[in-house]
């Protein structure tokens, strides 16, 4: 299945019958696939290597990868191919209310101090470095406790996490949690459209026109709901593209540069080193090393 086959999320409905639902499965599963809900995810992978795509994010995952994504943030974790072997365990995690945490602000005023973690998770996070270890501990005693003792587990993780200093944030593009259903529907079309044509040329008076739309008032919209320029958005895929590319083959540079989209190796090699601070040849170098995990 191809980036473009998983652009387009299936939403998905969560029972809030309680604040915190625990969740784990194997691999292959029904489960894996690219969708969104309204609930904070938090995951853990205990088992394989492979794909995350979070957002406009492409990056790679292994045993221990730790991450957290905010309401209606499309997400999935796709293990390689060559992981042919069934896995009973692959995945943990736990997933919570947006409503019920805001309850829990306006009545505990102590819950301020995890505003920014969870603004955050709107882009997506991946905690580096934390011991996986540990992790599984904490969801183990979530998954094996009832009422406010799981309430209290839950807390002292997130607390732990909010603590931790080698936070990452992924996606560049996140949705405005007040945007209706509607607004969000324009927002997918577009950037299906980027996806599907990222090798092209992309216009921004076709951009417009899908979201039926002035240029002007598009780019206002655009950056008001995602917090992005939309030449900046278009710029992110096209790079991710390409670092998958210089990891996964032996292409030359120029010939990648040209398969992202871009007509000019010099613009190329400028948006690169913007992006990931580092030029395209020191990148595939180090992730020849296993020392990146984009």
């Amino acid at each position: 299945m191809s980036i473009i086959d998983r652009i387009k999320p299936e939403f998905e409905i969560v029972d809030k019958v309680e604040t915190i639902r625990y969740l784990e499965h194997g691999w292959p599963t029904a489960l894996c696939r690219w969708h969104a809900h309204e609930e904070y995810e938090l995951h853990l992978v205990v088992k394989t290597s492979g794909k995350v795509f979070v957002g406009d994010y492409v990056g790679q995952f292994s045993p221990g990868s730790l991450f957290l994504t905010g309401p209606n943030l499309p997400h999935n974790w796709v293990t390689e191919e060559s992981s042919s072997n069934l896995v009973p365990l692959r995945d943990m995690l736990i997933q919570f209310n947006h409503e019920t945490l805001k309850k829990a602000f306006t009545a505990f005023p102590e819950f301020v101090e995890l505003d920014h973690l969870l603004e955050s998770s709107r882009s997506g996070i991946e905690f580096k470095n934390y011991d996986p270890e540990l992790a599984k501990k904490h969801l183990e005693l979530i998954r094996d406790s009832q009422g406010m003792k799981r309430l209290l587990y839950f807390l002292n993780f997130l607390h732990e996490l909010n603590e931790w200093s080698e936070k990452v944030t992924l996606s560049l593009t996140k949705l405005n949690p007040s945007l209706s259903s509607s607004s969000q529907h324009r927002i997918n079309e577009v950037v299906n459209y980027v996806i599907d044509n990222y090798k092209n040329n992309i216009s921004l008076v076709e951009a417009a026109k899908i979201a039926n739309m002035s240029e002007s008032a598009f780019s206002r919209y655009f950056m008001k709901t995602t917090g992005n320029r939309f030449s900046e958005f278009v710029s992110r895929i096209r790079l991710g593209r390409a670092c998958v590319m210089l990891y996964e083959t032996d292409k030359n540079i120029s010939t990648i540069a040209f398969a992202s989209g871009y007509n000019n190796l010099a613009n190329f090699n400028r948006q690169f080193v913007k992006l990931k601070g580092m030029t395209p040849r020191e990148y595939r170098k180090t992730a020849y090393k296993g020392l990146i995990s984009e």
